[in-house]
């Protein structure tokens, strides 16, 4: 039976957590700089949106990181950049005083060894119950389609609008919150952008970038483009506001 703690309950379990999503994700997807920044911020103000699943050994073999904002429930009104959009946009509201109404998931990771239990999907139900907990009645996350990355030439246009013979979508991920009662409402195209030099580049990735141009590489849902002139690497990723249904049915 697993147990859910949020970071205020135990933050002796953040080491953990702190190990596991560097182990799950590219080298280049933690160099978010808006991340870096305000990443200790929302694990202090925010503790009891952040959480794990621990097994009866303590061992956490899921996470979720949620963040409340104001939403005025259109479409247009999410936050156009997407994963950086809300981060920015929940301190704005918090540093302003304006209530939220809405949750926003931000991340869900499982471990290695315990993916395709069906844990994601515990994740997110978990964020549905810290919704409630806090009076928020809208539920929405900026999707990142996993399997994306193994088609980086199409458009994220184009990717979210492939189903299967059920009419699910074709991305895993985007499935499971399909699944879940979630629909497609805005493209994010800019939903992250990671710079660096060239040599940040090839130390993250293990690659060579020998002249200016786009390059496709492993993890990355859209081709990452250097400028050997200017001594650049730009990646701007593109994800998927859904919708859930609202948390209060």
């Amino acid at each position: 039976m697993l147990k859910q703690y949020s970071y205020a309950e135990r933050p002796d379990l953040i080491k953990q957590v702190r190990d596991m999503i560097r182990r799950s994700w590219p080298k280049f997807m933690l160099q978010d700089p808006i991340a870096d920044r305000l990443w200790e911020r929302m694990e202090d103000e925010f503790a009891n949106f952040q959480f794990t699943l621990s097994d009866d050994n303590d061992r956490v073999v899921a996470m979720g990181n949620c963040m409340p904002f104001v939403w005025d429930g259109t479409p247009e009104g999410l936050p156009a950049q997407g994963w950086d959009g809300v981060f920015q946009q929940c301190f704005r509201d918090k540093d302003e005083g304006r209530p939220p109404n809405t949750l926003s998931a931000l991340q869900a990771v499982v471990a290695p060894d315990q993916q395709g239990k069906g844990l994601s999907r515990l994740v997110i139900e978990a964020m549905k119950q810290i919704a409630r907990q806090h009076g928020l009645t809208r539920f929405v996350a900026p999707v990142r389609p996993s399997l994306k990355s193994a088609y980086p030439l199409t458009s994220i246009d184009r990717y979210v609008c492939w189903v299967c013979a059920d009419g699910a979508p074709f991305d895993p991920w985007m499935r499971v919150h399909w699944r879940m009662g979630a629909r497609v409402i805005r493209i994010a195209p800019d939903s992250m952008t990671i710079t660096g030099r060239v040599a940040d580049w090839e130390r993250w990735t293990g690659m060579r970038f020998p002249e200016t141009g786009p390059y496709i590489v492993p993890g990355a849902l859209v081709p990452v483009h250097i400028d050997t002139e200017q001594d650049e690497g730009c990646y701007v990723e593109p994800n998927v506001w859904m919708q859930h249904p609202p948390v209060s049915e």
